[in-house]
């Protein structure tokens, strides 16, 4: 413990850092990468494979309920008026003379303090690997099923021989390069993970599912990590899960892990409980905006309280589909077929106009942008125009009638039954007193665990997800713990993390509707957001890497061994997750 006051934290990072691999997946992105460093690889959680059977670019399990429903129109359209309302604009069908009413305008090559706006094209992914090595291919009865021959005629004046060069296509493509292949080319794209949950469905079976999960992974190692797998025995992996996942997902992910990539050890850590480390804190109310589920966990000194857990099934991805949908009924969106469905790169494009041009502020907000066409495999087309009511999209987080999250067909639910948790609830457990622990950070000591006597058991499998906007979730989710003491400091200790909280005037916005959402009897008058330490998309991730790093007893890590011959069984008292000691001494470290 005296070490742990002495060392410079960037020392200990690069010590005790460099052979642990923190992985934090999501449902659109995964964030992988060393301990030691400073941020991690954000990567597209996908990947297309190579299809015999399909002529074009097959999106594996689609959404369920593409087409909005009248009543879920009518819906929309209330809820897009009282945003209208709050926001002081125009209501959705109100005629409005022009420059009747001052706009503010964004310009294209203004700057924006929130992020930088990038107006460059994607491109299309090369699908073909070439080989040059041979100026003419060797034919063969296999070889003409699957290479497409052409003549590559060098550019230029000079004058050079033709080279006939080998056209296949590859069997596999990962991460955006994934996202950005032509409708037009025979692939079948999948997406590992829907709404905080693997995405098994009648169309994508577990077992598949698992397969793309380890390749996926697995390249990530070889090519971003360049950890070969003769080396992977020397690594040892910190799981960072979602508050959605569910006890079966995370022991599946666990095998693959262990006896597929082959690390000598794991440990399992949630991400809320992770993001609170990662900025230093030891109590607050953590609020995760991610692409496709957002999800609020209040947390007290170090310990998750799992009755305060709320779900909320939708995201930034849906903010961008709003988005468009604002613009095509103001028909400021040029006559270009966009369609998210068909063709994901569209959905790239949205997701880089969101993040640009959407924020929160009262009054009129436009903003003159590059929209951009992509054409079966033709180069992207530019369209510059100008989009409207840019602060109505991100107000459907507190109105989220206006995002109508699309559904997606849930796994079997038998698929979830489970009679061990894997993360363990630690206000159930006999600590005995260490001698080496400071007095106040170890349960047995002055604190004890009598705090956690009120609040009541529950592990109820799939999770719930709440039918409520941000601001009730939040105001839910704090009252539940019952102690006015611990609601008053949550309150003022909400930690807004994952890509959506980087939307500019958000962190008002939450303070102002979670504010009006508490009950008039509640003896509560203040709410704050506090400022994050780290950037709010990855500090999850750094939660766990300091979490790891700062773990030297490893109690709770699985052995590679251990799980392949036993696993988890009934009765085994053995629990992989998050340990109290462990928590109490990154606490230690973070206030030392």
């Amino acid at each position: 413990m005296d070490y742990l006051k002495t060392v410079v934290p960037s020392q200990l990072l690069a010590e005790r850092g460099s052979n642990l691999v923190v992985i934090n997946p999501g449902s659109a992105n995964i964030r992988v990468g060393l301990a030691k460093q400073d941020s991690p690889f954000s990567i597209p959680h996908c990947i297309a494979r190579r299809s015999n059977q399909l002529p074009k670019l097959n999106v594996q399990d689609q959404l369920l309920n593409s087409q909005v429903t009248t009543a879920q129109h009518m819906e929309r359209e209330k809820a897009y008026d009282v945003i209208a309302s709050l926001l002081k604009i125009p209501f959705l069908d109100e005629e409005v003379a022009n420059n009747s009413v001052p706009r503010k305008m964004g310009r294209v090559d203004g700057y924006n303090p929130q992020n930088t706006r990038k107006d460059g094209a994607f491109t299309w992914t090369d699908t073909h690997v070439k080989d040059l090595n041979s100026s003419v291919p060797q034919e063969s009865s296999s070889d003409k099923s699957v290479i497409a021959e052409s003549l590559v005629q060098n550019e230029g004046t000079e004058s050079k021989e033709p080279t006939l060069a080998e056209l296949k296509f590859r069997e596999v493509i990962f991460g955006e390069e994934a996202l950005r292949i032509s409708p037009t080319e025979p692939y079948s794209l999948r997406r590992l993970i829907r709404r905080g949950h693997l995405n098994i469905s009648q169309h994508y079976p577990m077992q598949q599912v698992l397969e793309d999960l380890h390749a996926l992974w697995d390249w990530i190692l070889l090519e971003k990590l360049h950890i070969p797998h003769q080396e992977r025995s020397l690594y040892s992996a910190i799981l960072v899960v979602p508050e959605t996942f569910d006890n079966r997902e995370i022991k599946e992910i666990l095998s693959i892990l262990l006896r597929d990539l082959r690390f000598s050890s794991a440990v399992v850590h949630q991400e809320g409980l992770a993001a609170v480390f990662g900025n230093g804190l030891s109590t607050a109310c953590v609020v995760n905006l991610g692409a496709q589920v957002s999800s609020v966990i209040c947390i007290e000194d170090g310990v998750a309280l799992p009755n305060t857990e709320k779900t909320l099934p939708f995201g930034g991805e849906d903010i961008s589909r709003c988005l468009l949908w604002t613009q095509r009924h103001h028909q400021t969106w040029p006559q270009i077929r966009t369609d998210i469905l068909t063709k994901p790169i569209d959905l790239l494009m949205l997701n880089r106009l969101k993040e640009s041009y959407c924020e929160i502020k009262e009054g009129e907000l436009d903003a003159i942008a590059v929209v951009h066409s992509y054409e079966d495999a033709m180069p992207a087309g530019s369209h510059k125009t100008r989009l409207t009511a840019l602060n109505v999209p991100p107000m459907g987080l507190f109105y989220p009638t206006l995002l109508i999250p699309d559904l997606y067909p849930p796994p079997p639910r038998s698929w979830f039954h489970d009679y061990e948790d894997m993360l363990e609830e630690t206000w159930h457990i006999e600590f005995p007193r260490r001698s080496d622990m400071p007095d106040g950070l170890y349960p047995g000591s002055n604190v004890g665990l009598q705090m956690w006597d009120n609040y009541p058991f529950v592990s109820m499998k799939p999770k719930k997800e709440e039918k409520v906007g941000l601001a009730e979730a939040i105001t839910s989710s704090i009252l539940s713990t019952g102690r006015i003491d611990l609601q008053r400091k949550l309150f003022c200790s909400i930690q807004l993390i994952g890509g959506v909280a980087l939307t500019g005037g958000l962190i008002p916005a939450v303070e102002e509707r979670v504010l009006q959402t508490i009950p008039s009897n509640e003896a509560i008058h203040t709410v704050e957001v506090l400022q994050s330490r780290t950037n709010p998309t990855f500090v999850s991730w750094k939660g766990g890497a300091i979490l790891g790093v700062l773990d030297f007893g490893r109690d709770a890590w699985v052995h590679r061994e251990d799980w392949i011959r036993n696993g988890i069984h009934i009765g085994s008292g053995r629990k992989y997750k998050d340990s109290y000691f462990l928590q109490a001494q990154a606490m230690c470290y973070i206030n030392s």
